[in-house]
């Protein structure tokens, strides 16, 4: 099988010949672009080569071709036109991280130094002129958004505001997706998915706009977060617009892209934390699953797509809930968290929902385990849950910058040894 043919058996769930891996192809199945640039140079001898931020939000880093062969990877993918910060990559700049690592970031990925802390502060479209909406900690490996909540005047509240980010296709959206048609169809031998703008509702990460210069509405996370709750009419109307404009959206991503791609990734938000769910049941039923039904019923009615829910967390209650809703695919499989045994999920919900994460943990076997140790538990998860398929290989969320390159080389040996 190839990649392509690999990722097709897995999410119809069919035994593969191999496990399928993934490593790059979405904004959570991703590398720290220092760990990218370490593996390129203990696996290609590549010494001089910059590697590109493809997310500068979480500094993921670019894996390319080269890097993709030489790890055996099958999944491609393309993540939105424009990153969290509003940067695009019609062009690149050279930047050095707070550990050295000489990469590439986009061509508006503009920064300060800020005075008393040295923190690295980054910009909504690269505008310095404006309040800066990231910070990266100095000495740290990625970035957090800045709140700039302005007062909120509970009579003047209005829906539209937090959906400024939302608006249909224009013609440079509609141009880069035919570029990305082209560039899925050269790599026909990978298997291929695409993230889907606008359809993450409530997504936390979202709700700050660290993309626009003056955000409206409610933007700050706990405020967001308590509106779930006291303010459910003002939530609903903001994802009734959301949902109003994605469809119209998707319906033209697919006729774009077509059998180009095979699954795509509606939502990011999180329903689940370390020792159980975030939200209630109740809550997810009222105000978000009508939404994820209307999405997932287009993106099945009009295409052979795939649908991939990420949710990080204690989710196994709310399972069903997602199943139920249309979901094909969750991410990440947050084995670490309760009541998340991956021998109990695959039991439960092996037959229903491809588990694409879960192969190694990275809150503390990946960073703090031995290689020993990595190794051991990539090759039992991938026996637990490779069996029969529904598998896509990946780490539990995103490679971070400090993890030992000798782990993560581990990590890829266990994959290539359990075929």
């Amino acid at each position: 099988m190839n990649g392509r043919q690999r990722l097709a058996a897995t999410l119809n769930h069919e035994q593969p010949d191999r496990v399928c891996v993934d490593f790059g192809a979405t904004f959570v199945t991703g590398m720290h672009v220092s760990i990218v640039d370490k593996l390129r140079k203990a696996t290609l001898g590549d010494t001089g080569h910059r590697v590109k931020v493809v997310d500068p939000y979480q500094m993921l880093g670019e894996v390319d071709d080269a890097l993709r062969e030489a790890l055996e990877i099958d999944v491609v993918g393309s993540l939105a036109r424009k990153g969290l910060f509003g940067t695009d990559e019609s062009d690149w700049k050279p930047f050095t991280l707070f550990d050295g690592t000489e990469v590439l970031v986009p061509h508006n990925f503009n920064t300060t130094i800020a005075p008393g802390t040295g923190d690295l502060l980054i910009y909504p479209e690269g505008d310095t002129t404006v309040a800066p909406s990231g910070r990266m900690p100095k000495g740290g490996y990625f970035c957090d958004a800045i709140i700039r909540q302005e007062p909120i005047d509970e009579d003047a509240l209005d829906p539209a505001d937090n959906c400024e980010e939302f608006a249909e296709f224009g013609p440079d959206d509609l141009a880069f997706y035919r570029r990305r048609r082209r560039w899925f169809e050269q790599r026909r031998e990978f298997g291929s998915i695409v993230v889907i703008p606008g359809t993450a509702f409530g997504d936390i990460a979202l709700v700050p706009a660290p993309f626009l210069k003056h955000p409206k509405g409610i933007r700050d996370i706990t405020e967001w977060y308590m509106s779930i709750a006291a303010r459910t009419d003002y939530v609903h109307a903001v994802f009734e617009r959301q949902c109003e404009i994605a469809l119209g959206n998707i319906a033209t991503l697919i006729d774009l892209l077509g059998d180009s791609v095979q699954a795509g990734i509606v939502t990011g938000t999180d329903f689940g934390m370390q020792t159980g769910l975030f939200i209630s049941i109740d809550t997810y039923r009222e105000l978000f699953k009508p939404y994820h039904v209307k999405v997932n019923g287009l993106i099945h009615a009009r295409s052979h797509w795939k649908t991939f829910i990420h949710s990080c967390g204690s989710v196994w209650e709310m399972i069903p809930e997602f199943i139920d809703a249309g979901f094909d695919i969750l991410n990440p499989v947050q084995c670490s968290a309760a009541k998340m045994d991956p021998r109990d999920l695959k039991r439960a919900f092996g037959d229903d929902l491809v588990f694409w994460g879960g192969g190694v943990d990275t809150q503390k076997t990946l960073p703090f385990g031995t290689p020993d140790d990595v190794y051991n538990e990539v090759r039992e998860r991938i026996d637990i849950f490779n069996d029969g398929g529904g598998f896509v290989f990946n780490a539990v969320h995103n490679i971070q910058g400090n993890v030992p390159i000798d782990n993560v080389l581990a990590m890829f040996r266990a994959i290539k040894d359990s075929r």
